[in-house]
């Protein structure tokens, strides 16, 4: 943690600050005159990031944020679960920011120059953070209510109280609901569920009984607050948290400013988060602040963050593909079932198909099962055709139907292309209208990529990983251009020699995930030696499918010994 510098004592410090921002009113002044200004700032830009690594100084960065002007404000100690709670409690029913950094003798001065900055003139400094009475140590000050005046000729006081439930609610004269103790690592989720229009106390679990002493309850503190005069509350403005402990004090002072604060659950990319997705489609909020130093290192994310506003997510949920769903796929081609299951059947019921082989792995995995079609767009062909290319390319309109009713359905598509001759990207362009659809990804398969002067079932055929690449290139900024969720691409691999220097992979591209689908048939051992080669050949960070043969496996692998044979456990298996 960074070495922060420490201030003068509190009192002192709060008469510094008074000296430079106000003056004192006149005897007979208007009390109107004297309510403390608070003044909120919507953030400037689309996306606003509050991403320090240092509590204190995130705290304050929030309230730069939120806030140009606070008379009063809300301090709390940086080692202190319980006046933590209590002081956000009373800074969201105050509508006023939460600073942290300070000891009951002195305060770190990023909470000096924020103070100065705000034109603070009273400070409640809640448990820890509140000064010593006259004569006592710093020690005892979170178990007595203390209140220390600026030296004569300022308005400046420290108002400090324990945390105790009853004498906050004393201090802030408001009732103070009785909250559910807050468990170990749900601080922040508490703070952004506390609502400015009914106040309520927070404890933490095992932090002691929700009933406050009489005397604490009833003690009258040596100062009072100032009368408030509210904010206009930022509601055009969404925050978004991993819900981090650090950023405990951020949360709450974006609630006081009447920000609506979603905890993501520990995702950085707000295209994980199906209840940030649904927020922003909904709400359309002007501006979005990223609070955290997580999000500092998540690259992309203003891009990510115009995706999740469009609210179209991926079949299962989310707009990542994984983790957190399998696929199991009908392969094959619309028009005949020579190729594969998938054309066995119309349409309606390959759909049905497709779902009936979905269910059979459901109570097999602990994450959603989506049913997929992997259509053959582009066929592998013994003649040249009038292209030259060896490869019948179907025609759009004639998977389109396909396509659509799948996804309607609540299906994933993959779209499979056999180039022959000619390259992957041409071929890919060509069904870029069914591409630019959320639920389509695309597989590439090599074993069906001719060199020049080469013919299908001659030889294998292999792809040299710089046109994997482009294609990686062009998909992935497809998917950013038109704001899709991350897209599935799938290399079709059964030898290492088809995908030569996959080592060199991109993986670079968040807008993909990037599939090895391992298509070797026959017998179970074979398979898995084929397996356990791919693995080791590949680089990090892609994701695997496996391949059903319901007739040349031997034998072919129930769904139950699919899950338990094939480790690491694929994220698609497709049946041919």
């Amino acid at each position: 943690m960074p070495v922060r510098a420490r201030a003068l004592p509190i009192a002192l410090t709060a008469a510094l600050l008074t000296g430079a921002c106000t003056s004192s009113p006149d005897e007979g002044s208007d009390p109107e005159e004297q309510a403390a200004q608070i003044v909120t700032a919507a953030p400037g830009e689309r996306l606003t990031l509050v991403a320090d690594e240092d509590p204190v100084a995130m705290a304050a960065s929030a309230s730069r944020t939120f806030f140009d002007e606070a008379g009063v404000v809300v301090l709390v100690a940086e080692d202190d679960p319980a006046g933590t709670l209590l002081g956000a409690s009373a800074a969201v029913a105050l509508g006023v920011p939460l600073l942290v950094g300070a000891d009951g003798s002195g305060v770190d001065e990023p909470v000096l120059a924020e103070l100065e900055r705000l034109g603070t003139t009273t400070v409640l400094a809640v448990g820890d953070a509140a000064p010593a009475p006259a004569g006592a140590s710093s020690s005892s000050a979170a178990s007595s209510s203390a209140a220390s005046s600026s030296p004569a000729g300022t308005d400046a006081e420290v108002i400090g109280v324990p945390a105790d439930p009853a004498a906050v609610a004393a201090v802030l004269d408001q009732e103070l609901a009785e909250a559910d103790p807050v468990a170990e690592g749900g601080e922040v989720a508490a703070v952004a569920a506390l609502d400015p229009a009914e106040p309520a106390a927070l404890r933490p679990e095992g932090g002691g009984a929700a009933e406050s002493s009489t005397e604490a309850g009833e003690a009258d503190a040596e100062g009072s607050l100032p009368e408030i005069e509210a904010a206009e509350p930022l509601e055009g403005t969404l925050v978004m948290t991993t819900g981090t402990p650090d950023a405990l004090a951020a949360a709450a002072t974006a609630r006081a400013a009447g920000a609506r604060v979603l905890v993501t659950g520990g995702t950085t990319d707000p295209r994980a988060s199906e209840e940030l997705i649904t927020t922003l489609a909904e709400d359309d909020a002007e501006h979005v602040v990223a609070l955290g130093a997580g999000f500092g290192a998540e690259e992309g994310l203003d891009w990510k963050l115009a995706t999740a506003a469009t609210g179209t997510q991926l079949p299962g949920g989310g707009q990542l593909l994984f983790p957190g769903r399998m696929m199991v796929a009908l392969y094959g081609h619309p028009e005949t079932g020579a190729l594969g299951v998938l054309g066995e059947q119309p349409v309606e019921a390959a759909i049905q198909r497709a779902r009936e082989h979905a269910a059979a792995y459901e109570p097999l995995v602990d994450t959603a099962v989506v049913p997929t079609f992997e259509i053959i767009a582009t066929v592998a062909s013994a003649s040249a055709g009038s292209d030259g290319n060896y490869s019948a390319e179907g025609d759009v309109e004639m998977l389109r139907p396909w396509v659509e009713a799948a996804g309607a359905a609540g299906l994933y598509v993959i779209l499979d292309l056999q180039p022959g001759r000619t390259d992957f990207v041409t071929q890919a362009e060509l069904y870029r209208p069914l591409l630019e659809l959320p639920y389509v990804g695309l597989a590439l398969d090599p074993e069906w990529r001719l060199g020049p002067n080469e013919v299908h079932l001659v030889q294998i055929g292999s792809v040299e990983i710089e046109e994997v690449n482009r294609v990686v290139t062009w998909l992935a900024d497809l998917t950013r251009e038109n704001e899709l969720p991350q897209k599935l691409l799938v290399l079709h691999q059964f030898r290492v020699d088809m995908l030569p220097g996959l080592e060199r992979l991109d993986t670079s591209r968040d807008e993909l995930a990037i599939m090895v689908h391992a298509d070797g048939q026959g017998g179970q051992g074979a398979k898995q030696s084929t397996w356990q080669v791919l693995h080791r050949n590949a680089p990090e960070g892609l994701f695997w499918g496996w391949k059903n043969f319901y007739d040349e496996d031997i034998p072919m692998l129930t769904p139950g010994q699919t899950i338990e044979q094939v480790d690491p456990l694929p994220e698609l298996v497709t049946y041919q």
